[in-house]
């Protein structure tokens, strides 16, 4: 371990924030707006971006370095500018942020105004708003989200809705505007407002409000807004190497260069990072032994239209069309997201199930953890689909990424103006250089990718509703077993491949840090190679077969095994039916004893039926319909992972119905009560069907570590 001491030491002085920090201002020059910034997806600035870090690359001294062309779905947003003249004759004029939709006014253009509060359906009864912009407020951490009110607005004939942020996101100021993924389609047009400012409109419309207008009257305003949305457009991810001995086998280093206003932290920073970390080693002299590859990754905020999965369409294009031949030759990804700012009083890094514990072997020896993580550093796991770590995921490249999710920058600056270098920590920026680029070193230090399936499988386990399988006469003793044997089973692997990879540290230190990285390298074909030398390549090659098994594995646990709810939450297939099941047995029981309310505060948590109580039908149907019955090109990571659903919109409204009507006492509901049975009926059939299937998908999984530990190559020597 000495040798490998010393390249962790020489990586850590040869780290220069000064010049990440420099790269991350750089990057904010190329802007689609003006004023507010944004570099949007398949946009000219996106391009520009993309062109400066080519060939940053190229100077750094990477190789093979090139530009990887993808299709995105582009938006380039301009402008969008509004004045007006408040009932004191003192004109105003906002600068609005906006949403991937297709808008223009080709210069002012004067517009009728009115607010709708909350933008559900309800506040659009005897309101006529043709023609006119819509504005609302709207929490989308909490409540839902924008395509919801946008395409209601839409539906109902209006020209554009503006939404201003009623806590959830940008909170840090009253004059935060907001940018998120619109999910929706693109005629359907939306753009954000600062609090200040939609405050003001609001105080205006208040004081113009008669007797058949309620609270808020509408207010004249001129609007000026360019946002071009195209299909089936040409973007590029950048990617360069330092070529490893391995040349077969990668670890990949990725972060996205597209952003919302100047996205310091998101993503600038990471860029600069991961380009900090290929720079510091290059400074270093160290050889790998695998190759690394860093690619700045495009359209990661979001690139296809009209689709519930619209973010992450450069990762998932790079790894499934650009170069679908990474899959089963990468150990890793290490994906970067908003490095530079702590996020809690701990770190984190979140990983696939199967990471966890070479990441927590790995995090005890790290030392020297900064002042602003005073509770150190936990393993996460599994992965979320926030970032472009879970399309690598699912294409069969074990990943990981920086936990940034969980802190009260997301609900505060992030997406936002105030996303900028006010909020740089470089300590910590510091840190996560020194921390990924000594990952990257004891990740090369690995013959077999160090995947322990064991923790999935304990996972799987512990998803085991034993409960609700006796309810709906599931049979899980079969899952249970199968489950016990594969996890012993992946006991076994996983220690052989711990015993493989002391053995290649030992090989490698034993050739004195010649082939383990040191600069100037002895190639075995001018002098032979010596004992430990030809162990090291010897035990490489003979690892190969191996490799290619277990990424294949991997893969094949991701297909089996990985599912998404309504809230793209990660969960094993059994899961949502689980949970849906539990609110359909507490709706049952509310319903059998006439209490509406309660039957639909339970319904609110099937599935994405709380948008029925909310929005018209046509909304409803809509974004269920997108997903369900949408084209897997269009859907991307989030294709065939949603299963089992229930539509519940008539219910709803039924007892919406009754609920009004009864006034708080108890109706008869036996109607509905026998509706909502035929829906149990069906999801418990589907609950038993996933235990069966988890069985057999175990059974498979099985099969195939046992096939892994027959390529266990004979160490001895």
């Amino acid at each position: 371990m000495e040798q490998w001491k010393k390249w962790e030491q020489a990586l850590t002085e040869a780290v220069d924030t000064d010049y990440s920090y420099g790269l991350a201002k750089r990057m904010e020059e190329p802007r689609t707006n003006p004023v507010l910034g944004y570099r949007t997806a398949g946009s000219q600035a996106e391009f520009e971006t993309g062109e400066l870090l080519y060939r940053e690359m190229k100077q750094l001294g990477l190789k093979e370095v090139h530009k990887d062309k993808i299709r995105v779905d582009s938006w380039d947003f301009h402008h969008a500018v509004l004045r007006f003249r408040d009932h004191q004759g003192k004109e105003h004029e906002f600068q609005l942020g906006a949403y991937q939709t297709d808008f223009h006014t080709e210069g002012f253009k004067e517009f009728s105004m009115v607010y709708l509060g909350r933008g559900t359906a309800c506040q659009y009864e005897n309101v006529d708003v043709k023609g006119k912009l819509v504005l609302i407020d709207i929490n989308q951490r909490e409540e839902w989200w924008i395509n919801f009110p946008v395409y209601q607005a839409h539906l109902k004939g209006a020209a554009a809705l503006i939404a201003v942020q009623d806590n959830g996101y940008g909170e840090i100021h009253e004059t935060a505007l907001n940018a998120q993924d619109i999910a929706g389609p693109m005629e359907a047009a939306a753009f954000s407002i600062s609090q200040a400012d939609a405050a003001v409109l609001k105080a205006d419309m208040a004081r113009r409000a008669g007797e058949n207008q309620g609270e808020y009257g509408e207010t004249r305003v001129l609007f000026d807004a360019s946002s071009t949305v195209l299909k089936d457009q040409e973007s590029y991810n950048i990617v360069g190497t330092i070529p490893g001995r391995e040349k077969d086998s990668l670890i990949l280093l990725s972060a996205h260069y597209d952003s919302y206003f100047s996205g310091f932290q998101d993503d600038n920073a990471a860029v600069a990072m991961m380009l900090g970390i290929a720079r510091a080693i290059l400074k270093t002299g160290y050889q790998p032994n695998k190759t690394l590859v860093f690619c700045a990754l495009a359209a990661e905020e979001w690139g296809v239209v009209d689709s519930k999965y619209d973010w992450s369409a450069g990762a998932y294009e790079q790894v499934f069309t650009a170069r679908p031949e990474w899959q089963g030759k990468v150990f890793a990804d290490l994906n970067f997201e908003l490095p530079a700012h702590a996020h809690g009083k701990r770190d984190g890094v979140r990983c696939t199930y199967e990471y966890a514990s070479f990441m927590e072997d790995f995090v005890k020896r790290i030392r020297n953890i900064p002042a602003a993580y005073p509770e150190g550093i936990e393993v996460l796991y599994p992965i979320q689909t926030w970032s472009d770590d879970f399309s690598m995921a699912i294409a069969g490249i074990p990943s990981m990424v920086n936990e940034f999710s969980a802190g009260e920058f997301m609900e505060t600056h992030y997406h936002s103006q105030f996303d900028n270098e006010e909020f740089y920590q470089e300590e910590v920026f510091r840190f996560h250089h020194e921390f990924y680029g000594k990952l990257v070193l004891a990740i090369d230090r690995s013959a077999a990718v160090p995947l322990d399936f064991g923790r999935l499988f304990g996972a799987v386990a512990d998803s085991v509703d034993r409960k609700m399988c006796r309810k709906t006469g599931a049979q899980e003793e079969g899952l249970l077993q199968g489950l016990e044997k594969a996890g012993e089973l992946a006991k076994t692997l996983y220690k052989a491949v711990q015993t493989i990879n002391q053995r290649y540290e030992e090989l490698l230190e034993q050739r004195n840090g010649t082939c383990a990285g040191m600069s100037g390298c002895v190639s075995a074909d001018e002098e032979g190679l010596s004992a430990a030398g030809g162990g090291c390549r010897e035990l490489e090659a003979a690892c190969q077969e191996l490799n290619r098994r277990l990424l294949g594995l991997f893969r094949k646990e991701q297909d089996y095994f990985v599912r998404l709810n309504w809230h793209d939450e990660v969960l094993f297939p059994q899961e949502a039916v689980g949970s849906n099941l539990q609110a359909i047995y507490k709706a049952l029981e509310c319903l059998r004893q006439g209490d509406a309310e309660g039957g639909l505060n339970a319904v609110y948590e099937i599935d994405n039926n709380r948008y029925a109580f909310l929005f018209d039908k046509e909304v409803f149907s809509y974004f269920t319909e997108y997903v369900l019955n949408q084209p897997a090109d269009r859907l991307k990571w989030g294709a065939g992972r949603i299963v089992h659903h229930e539509n519940l919109f008539e219910l709803v409204a039924s007892l919406k119905e009754k609920h009004q009507k009864a006034g708080g006492q108890t109706a008869d509901l036996e109607r509905e009560r026998r509706a909502l049975l035929k829906v149990a009926e069906n999801q418990e059939q589907c609950y038993r069907e996933d235990i069966q299937y988890m069985e057999n998908s175990v059974g498979k999984l099985t099969a195939l570590m046992e096939d892994c530990l027959k390529t266990i190559p004979d160490i001895k020597w």
